[in-house]
């Protein structure tokens, strides 16, 4: 599992961030005005900050971009004053709050908060919000909607700027979801509130207001999976693919959490990471791969599934490996006759961390039986057949067994050896 990184002590005076809406100044509570009025500088975005009136006399500064590794610089050039720092709606919900705490701690801040846009939003619907999937495309390619694209399925997409809309038009009609209807709402809250409709594969409207929402009813498209094992035309793939039912069985032994980083090593169409991404937004996954087309087309999948964020390394393991960060799990789909990729990858795992291999060949599945007599662990094989046709009649036709060897790697000072056995 990956460790939070600690936050910081608490030094110095706190620092106030208020939520302010597209109703600016008149829609705050006496709190939230109060700060900024006490505020020696209030930082915040140039929206934001032109929302404030007159009466606010600390100085104003806008955020640099890129934003996130300017954070801690801009506090520190103004520490030892009182800040405010401005957010859109709640400063929680997918907001700047969140690089605050990672930065100085939760303990040096009061937010306050404002409704959020999606709060807005589903009271302006009438959808009920803990019903109501959200993604962000704030920085985010459009390809992460797809993974939350389901036949009935109601999303509140938030907005990178005046241009999502029309790209989630063209994402959904790719996908096969044209017919669903999409409601585009801007300035909510605000004075200039607007609500523009129409549906993905014919969106009539040209670019409007930069800050808006966008409600998607999804309608059409193909039924989709929320679990492992998604049919095997759903990868473009030159038969280097962990099949249907091996790879179900093989996530549910690699057990993703969130959180979690997978090493999936021989990528082949990348599967394995695409449905460890698919899991959980917060799953992490490299996939690793020799051949350079091969990891070009785990790139695609990867974003057709809506996991864009795989990261893909091109080249031979147990070499392509060095400088990765340490995994939680890792699989072997290939590779595993080549010298040290096994004890590389073990070595990678922190006790607790598991190793999962998969193989049909004899050479490879002899050495997984030495691992298997020195770990321990679980060694079984997995045979799938299917019905085809025999002439007028119906008979099994066998895939080739696969041998899966799994493993959870032990605490670091426990004898190498498994009880009962010799040397």
């Amino acid at each position: 599992m990956a460790t939070p990184v600690p936050a910081p002590a608490p030094t110095g005076p706190p620092i106030t961030v208020v939520g302010i809406g597209a109703d600016g100044w008149p829609g705050l509570a006496d709190t939230s005005r109060a700060a900024l009025r006490q505020a020696q500088v209030v930082i915040g975005g140039p929206r934001q900050l032109d929302l404030l009136p007159a009466e606010v006399t600390a100085e104003r500064v806008r955020w640099p971009s890129p934003l996130r590794p300017a954070v801690a610089g801009v506090l520190a050039a103004h520490e030892g004053l009182r800040i405010c720092v401005l957010a859109s709606g709640d400063p929680m919900f997918f907001g700047i709050g969140r690089t605050l705490v990672e930065t100085v701690g939760a303990e040096r801040l009061l937010v306050l908060p404002h409704p959020s846009s999606v709060s807005y939003a589903c009271a302006r619907l009438g959808w009920p919000l803990d019903a109501t999937e959200v993604v962000s495309l704030v920085g985010r390619p459009p390809d992460s909607l797809t993974r939350a694209l389901h036949p009935g399925r109601r999303l509140l997409v938030l907005s990178a700027d005046a241009h999502t809309p029309a790209a989630v038009a063209a994402l959904l009609t790719a996908r096969g979801f044209g017919a669903s209807r999409l409601r585009v709402l801007e300035q909510l809250g605000g004075p200039a509130e607007r609500r523009l409709e129409g549906t993905a594969d014919g969106w009539p409207h040209p670019a409007g207001d930069p800050l808006n929402l966008i409600a998607v009813e999804c309608a059409g498209g193909r039924r989709g999976s929320v679990v492992p094992g998604l049919p095997d035309d759903s990868y473009e793939s030159d038969g280097q693919l962990t099949k249907r039912h091996v790879r179900a069985a093989t996530l549910a032994v690699l057990a993703p959490a969130p959180g979690e980083l997978l090493w999936d090593v021989g990528g082949g169409s990348g599967s394995i990471a695409v449905e460890w991404l698919r899991a959980h937004r917060d799953c992490r996954a490299v996939s690793i791969e020799r051949d350079p087309v091969r990891a070009g087309r785990i790139t695609r999948n990867a974003a057709a599934l809506g996991v864009p964020g795989l990261r893909v390394v091109t080249g031979p393991a147990p070499a392509a490996l060095a400088g990765l960060p340490a995994p939680d799990a890792v699989f072997i789909g290939g590779g595993l006759t080549v010298p040290g990729l096994l004890e590389t990858c073990w070595a990678a795992l922190a006790p607790g961390g598991r190793l999962v291999a998969n193989t049909v060949t004899l050479e490879s599945e002899a050495l997984l039986t030495q691992w298997y007599r020195r770990w321990g662990g679980e060694l079984l094989r997995l045979a799938v057949a299917h019905a085809v046709p025999v002439g007028g009649f119906t008979g099994w036709r066998q895939a080739m067994p696969v041998t899966q060897w799994s493993a959870v790697k032990p605490p670091a000072d426990r004898s190498t050896s498994r009880p009962g056995e010799h040397s």
